[in-house]
């Protein structure tokens, strides 16, 4: 095992034990994916306590197999599991991030999903069959988010497809999130927050600038016979 990306971090609480697990940087399929041990190890530090725990995201994402079974431990575990976005939740950090029985974001953070990818080679046959596990993967990711949004799957199917970007408030919105950190810390004095929820997908933007870069189609111009024509009918 190359490194760890995770850190476990005990924390005096008055006798009772809390621990903090900082999940930071890929979750990388050198140090997780086919490696018998670190699933092991990482249980083992899970499990090594008692208590309540929190979890700081700070990933880009990385193996999706790695992030299901750090999501399925977390789900199992007996405590209560409080998620905290540092800055970016995004791809397989998201689907973590959905183990927590409370999930709260940093005003600044950011989460992210969308299809998962791989890379194939072979003929035909064999890229159709990586394009089928594609999307049984795509399915088995839409659980996670289905359980903690209750969001219609055809819905989180489209934002997936769409490749979207949640702001904190946007996250809270859709149901991905539960809170925002310090919310309601640095209120004004009418105590309110300008906060908007905002999405940033990348197919709009395609979109966007498609619709800009193709030139609109000229009016059919009608030749001044016809309108004549049209005139001299009407007058009958």
């Amino acid at each position: 095992m190359k490194r760890k990306f995770w850190n476990w971090i005990k924390n005096d609480a008055g006798g009772e034990e809390e621990r903090t697990l900082v999940l930071n940087g890929e979750i990388s399929d050198e140090t997780w994916y086919g490696d018998e041990v670190t699933p092991a190890l990482f249980a083992k530090e899970l499990n090594a306590g008692s208590g309540n725990i929190t979890v700081w995201i700070n990933s880009p994402g990385g193996d999706v197999f790695a992030a299901a079974q750090i999501y399925n431990m977390l789900m199992e575990y007996k405590g209560d599991v409080t998620v905290k976005v540092d800055a970016l939740a995004a791809s397989a950090a998201s689907v973590i991030a959905m183990a927590g029985t409370t999930v709260l974001m940093s005003p600044l953070a950011m989460m992210m999903i969308h299809n998962p990818i791989t890379v194939a080679i072979g003929d035909s046959k064999e890229m159709q069959k990586a394009g089928e596990m594609l999307n049984e993967v795509k399915e088995g990711i839409m659980n996670a988010y289905e359980i903690k949004t209750g969001m219609d799957r055809k819905k989180i199917s489209h934002l997936m497809d769409a490749e979207s970007w949640f702001n904190a408030k946007k996250a809270v919105e859709l149901g991905f999130a539960d809170g925002i950190l310090h919310e309601g810390e640095g209120t004004d004095e009418s105590g309110d927050v300008a906060m908007e929820g905002m999405m940033f997908s990348r197919t709009a933007v395609t979109n966007s600038l498609l619709t800009k870069l193709i030139p609109k189609k000229p009016e059919a111009k009608v030749p001044i016979e016809q309108l004549e024509k049209r005139l001299q009918l009407l007058s009958h």
